[in-house]
């Protein structure tokens, strides 16, 4: 099989795992249906791409159509940021404002109006014959370039920022799926560094390698696309979304030195953290898998922001890790009880409130520098 006929059936098949995954996303009932369908949109976006191949193949004529099936990629990325916002906040919706992200996408189709939609055919060819001195050409790979790095980078930051506030607000399996989220935008800056090498090689004298690169694209391509459905299928209620308005500690600690009022009084802080501790361990609220902090907050009447501001900078510690502590001390009490001996290891950590062997471990190795087993075994 020479290599033209590789990349096309790589690309059917990329393509046919694409739309039918974004079909799946847009059928499925699921509380989180405008993040299924961005990432349907982008699903479809990436089978338009990737169909590229085939328009070459079946047809090597020049087309309108053909160019604005180029230009679609301008699309993906946006696509995949709001996707990316809509998984962190359960509150994130669609607005006018979001328009903005198409701007490089009219931009880069308007530049070629003049000199390539507007023409003849002859024309046309012409055009792609001396692509590689076109200024519009030459603007529009350089737009994309610069579109890729910026919203790589703002995807990290939107992933990073949401990870800390879900770590200060909340407590369960969900950063499961934080981390998951992160692993695949780090596939995908990964891909788009090797199509930005690919396109580097084409303009060069080694074009050939530039065929290889685009060929281990469409496996690399087929692979997170396959990963994605394999994750969607395993894991239904993967995400659970955080609130847009919670915001980072640093920036309530921000909000309160400029306002000069930060709360210094040692007397007021020494008795909330005794409610506080108090109802952690008479009420044992760390039971429930989901509880954040929220729940406590209402239970105990300690707005949200002080009790905040109290765990996560006073006590200096997440409040994700702080709960998980009540929950490991709560399991070392289970282990050292003789009576419970036959017990296991699993259904001690959904006893505790835990609903990951996983979350456990990396919880109690970090509380007691050793695992529940090992320590099991020490007494």
């Amino acid at each position: 099989m020479d290599k033209v006929n590789l990349m096309v059936t790589l690309a059917v098949i990329t393509m046919f795992i694409s739309l039918f995954l974004a079909l799946f996303l847009i059928t499925v009932k699921s509380e989180h249906k405008l993040s299924n369908r961005l990432f349907a949109l982008f699903l479809i976006l990436t089978a338009i791409d990737i169909s590229g191949i085939l328009f070459e193949f079946l047809n090597q004529s020049p087309s309108n159509i053909g160019m604005f099936r180029n230009l679609i990629t301008f699309l993906q990325l946006p696509t995949f940021y709001l996707y990316v916002l809509s998984v962190c906040y359960s509150d994130f919706k669609l607005k006018p404002k979001h328009l903005i992200h198409i701007i490089p996408f009219l931009i880069a189709n308007l530049i070629l109006l003049p000199r390539f939609y507007g023409v003849n055919l002859v024309s046309k060819i012409s055009f792609l014959e001396k692509s590689s001195s076109m200024i519009e050409i030459q603007f529009n790979h350089i737009l994309i370039h610069i579109q890729i790095v910026f919203y790589i980078i703002i995807v990290f930051v939107v992933l990073k920022k949401a990870k800390k506030i879900y770590l200060e607000n909340y407590t369960g399996a969900s950063i499961k799926s934080l981390n998951w989220l992160f692993q695949f935008a780090l596939a995908l800056s990964l891909f788009y560094s090797l199509a930005l090498l690919k396109n580097i090689f084409k303009f060069s004298t080694y074009t050939n390698f530039s065929e290889w690169l685009k060929i281990g694209l469409f496996l690399f391509e087929l692979f997170i696309i396959s990963w994605y459905l394999f994750k969607a299928l395993n894991n239904p209620n993967l995400f659970r979304n955080i609130d847009s308005k919670l915001k980072l500690v640093n920036e309530y600690i921000s909000e309160e030195k400029k306002k000069q009022t930060l709360n210094t009084n040692e007397k007021e802080f020494n008795s909330e953290l005794l409610k506080l501790k108090k109802y952690m361990i008479e009420e044992k609220p760390y039971l429930n898998p989901s509880l954040t902090i929220q729940d406590i907050s209402k239970a105990i009447e300690i707005p949200v922001r002080d009790l905040s501001l109290l765990i996560n900078h006073k006590l200096n510690q997440h409040f994700y890790d702080f709960v998980n502590s009540y929950r490991v001390e709560n399991a070392m009490d289970i282990l050292k009880d003789n009576t419970k001996s036959k017990t296991t290891i699993l259904e001690i950590l959904y006893e505790v409130g835990f609903n990951s062997k996983s979350s456990f471990n990396t919880a109690f190795k970090k509380h007691t520098n050793t695992t529940p087993t090992s320590y099991r075994k020490r007494l």
